[in-house]
């Protein structure tokens, strides 16, 4: 069954403005909420306003530039003209703040449900819809209930109306605890302070090597925090990473040994940020992307144009057969891990992994011994691998 979204954007917060325009991880509110609806696969998306202020035409606007078709009504014929007959609508609640779970868990429920909190002062804020729970803000009802409440309303509160009817016509409660995790109802923006932190939090997910996860965080952390306030595309972070990845190449070629790993350094966790700010504006990064497909052997040809500045200018062929096979023996084991679990990979060779081990020898001015290094790693890693993947074999 087909699945539109409504969202309420009409109440005013502490201050006089809209809540849909409250500030949330670099954007507004609404956007927030429009993109959970979104990524549930909702369409038409239709806000319901009494006004556009230009700061909600400039939220819109941003909205269909990214590809979200979003629509908004200020009357119910209108909205009711919007959505098909026989589909499902999802709502969410002016000024909710949903765990995007919340809204999936919601979504995709086999029939009419409504996400419900406890009936408590921790959710005073929260519509109460019976003597045991309240509203959560995110709920699925049948459009024909849209239409129906339409021919009833004239000064109308369309989505608490929706609401109770649908209650009324038996819908399923969902514990939002229990389904994706609580919402907050937010009328300032202190209150949307500490959800934000929590989403950038949430953005960091699972790591697959040593370097990201226990060197990289504070520096995606605070670039993270800056970026999510700009419009500044995630796919340009990772075109970035694989341009100063080559330019790192370059360097190592005309013997700026130092110039090429500062180069690489930098390079090295702009991808993790691309998919942290992705994640914020729930718009994951493509993993087939071909800037992101051509980082590890970028940074390949990192590690052969050292073996080659090495073997020009001492150590003979010798380094260059060297890099070659450490390279050989690290794709072998990127090939190999594929499908083990994360924290398995951990101490592993890795792009990043190499990148820091190099640390220590440029220190001393031992490029070659770094060559050597890479090449144990990997023939280590590819065995290890090997020994998991495949015990009966070791």
């Amino acid at each position: 069954m087909a699945v539109g979204a409504l969202i309420g954007a009409y109440q005013e917060d502490d201050g006089g403005g809209l809540r849909a325009l409250l500030p949330l991880a670099g954007r507004t509110l609404i956007e927030y909420q429009v993109r959970c609806a979104a990524a549930a696969g909702a369409a038409p998306i239709v806000v319901v306003v009494e006004r556009v202020p230009q700061a909600l035409q400039d939220a819109f606007e941003r909205l269909r530039s990214d590809g979200i078709g979003v629509f908004p009504a200020s009357d119910i014929e209108e909205t009711v003209s919007r959505f098909e007959a026989g589909s499902s609508v999802l709502l969410i609640g002016d000024g909710v703040a949903p765990p995007l779970k919340l809204v999936l868990s919601v979504a995709e429920a086999p029939e009419t449900a409504v996400a419900t909190v406890p009936d408590d002062e921790q959710h005073a804020h929260f519509e109460r819809i019976d003597a045991e729970s309240r509203w959560a803000g995110v709920a699925l009802v049948d459009a024909h209930l849209l239409g129906s409440t339409a021919a009833m309303l004239g000064d109308w509160d369309v989505q608490s109306t929706l609401l109770r009817r649908s209650i009324q016509e038996g819908a399923s409660r969902l514990p939002a605890a229990e389904h994706g995790g609580e919402p907050l109802l937010a009328e300032s923006a202190e209150e949307l302070a500490g959800f934000q932190r929590h989403l950038v939090q949430a953005s960091r997910g699972d790591r697959d090597d040593a370097a990201s996860r226990w060197v990289f965080p504070l520096v995606e952390d605070i670039a993270t925090e800056q970026l999510m306030h700009r419009s500044v595309p995630p796919a340009w972070l990772i075109h970035g990473s694989l341009g100063l990845t080559l330019a790192g190449a370059v360097c190592f070629t005309r013997g700026w040994l130092g110039v090429g790993l500062v180069l690489l350094l930098i390079a090295a966790p702009l991808d993790l940020i691309a998919g942290r700010l992705a994640t914020l504006r729930l718009r994951p990064l493509s993993a087939g992307s071909f800037s992101q497909r051509a980082l590890w052997p970028a940074a390949g040809l990192a590690l052969l144009a050292i073996g080659l500045w090495e073997m020009r200018h001492g150590t003979g062929w010798g380094a260059l057969v060297t890099a070659a096979a450490g390279c050989a023996f690290g794709e072998a084991a990127r090939l190999e891990r594929s499908g083990m679990p994360p924290t398995n990979e951990m101490w592993l060779l890795s792009r990043r992994n190499a990148v820091l081990l190099a640390l220590p020898f440029a220190i001393a001015g031992q490029w070659t011994g770094y060559l050597v290094a890479v090449l144990l790693y990997g023939a280590l890693s590819f065995f290890i691998v090997q020994r998991v993947r495949h015990p009966a074999l070791s």
